[in-house]
């Protein structure tokens, strides 16, 4: 199949194109550059099955242009980041509202049926209840929350007005190969793991009992890939977790980086964590059921956050040159 990927530079993005052409399918991944990096898709680029438009999803012109002659689309690109949607919530809003809706009438024109965006955890706000289920949410608790989850219901109301297929992806908090430790707005577990390779103590906002349901990069290309080539007609037309299953606290979670990476240099242990204050927008706790995944798209995580950081910190201590704090 022809696979476009939007925001195919980036994290997700990038590694789900190496996977899709792995598989013999031909990928065109449109990215601006914004977030994506160009050294994510640097050994794809000379691929025979691999096309990269450089254009913004904010530009109708690039989203028509990517999705011709394609059979489905995987729409990636957003600005992430609750605070940084919060320091500026009008690009957020640009680009992860604006953008999508760019992306999905594109999607429609060229007659293209599937359509898989990603949506996000953040849409469940203020909701109390866990584990968190799909057809339960609260108010969002900052502007970005508000762009994913409109994006859900742009999709909801394309299937229905147009025929399409749609198949929303709420990740939790993914982690992995190629995430950036850099910049303000970077994740925890590669900024942890950034501070700790330079001997340096990370700050953890709050006392460190909150927790998140985290989840790494190769169960997400396993349910992009599910959603994208899915025959099961119940499947379609849903919003569905991605996430293992499991919670952990940030403190255990800097625990488990520090034993993953003493193991390259046993320097690192004795480094502590500095705890300042809670962050704007965040939620206490996140921990996701997967029974609908798992019942309707069949997906089966392989990797726990201890399975996924030993992969992860493997990586990172290989390319430990290239990171900055």
């Amino acid at each position: 199949m022809k696979i476009v990927v939007t925001g195919g530079a980036g994290f997700i993005g990038s590694n789900t194109c190496e996977d899709l052409i792995k598989d013999g399918h031909k990928v065109i991944c449109l990215d601006n550059f914004l977030t994506g990096k160009r050294e994510n898709i640097s050994h794809l680029i000379k691929h025979d099955s691999f096309t990269l438009i450089e254009g913004d999803i904010r530009d109708i012109d690039a989203c028509n242009n990517a999705v011709k002659d394609a059979d489905a689309v995987l729409h990636l690109a957003a600005l992430g980041s609750v605070p940084r949607s919060i320091a500026d919530p009008i690009t957020t809003n640009d680009i992860n509202i604006n953008g999508t809706l760019n992306m999905i009438v594109a999607t429609r024109d060229a007659g293209i049926k599937r359509f898989v965006y990603a949506a996000s955890s953040s849409t469940y706000g203020d909701s109390e209840s866990l584990p968190k289920v799909e057809h339960i949410i609260g108010k969002p608790l900052s502007p970005y929350a508000i762009t994913k989850y409109v994006g859900e219901l742009y999709a909801d109301v394309f299937a229905k007005t147009y025929g399409m297929e749609c198949i929303g992806l709420r990740y939790f908090n993914v982690f992995g190969r190629r995430q950036d430790p850099k910049g303000a707005y970077a994740a925890v577990i590669p900024k942890f793991t950034a501070l700790l390779l330079a001997h340096q103590g990370p700050v953890i906002n709050g006392d460190g009992s909150f927790s998140r349901d985290f989840t790494y990069i190769d169960n997400v290309i396993q349910i992009n890939k599910l959603a994208l080539f899915t025959v099961n007609k119940d499947a379609l037309n849903q919003v569905y977790n991605v996430a293992y299953g499991e919670s952990s606290t940030l403190n255990e979670l800097y625990d488990e980086i520090k034993v993953n990476l003493s193991e390259f240099d046993s320097e690192i242990t004795a480094i502590k964590s500095i705890h300042g204050p809670n962050r704007t927008g965040d939620i206490p706790h996140s921990l996701a059921s997967i029974e609908k995944a798992k019942s309707l798209l069949h997906y089966n995580p392989e990797f726990s956050l201890k399975l996924g950081l030993k992969e992860a910190m493997k990586w990172y201590w290989d390319h430990k040159s290239t990171l900055e704090v």
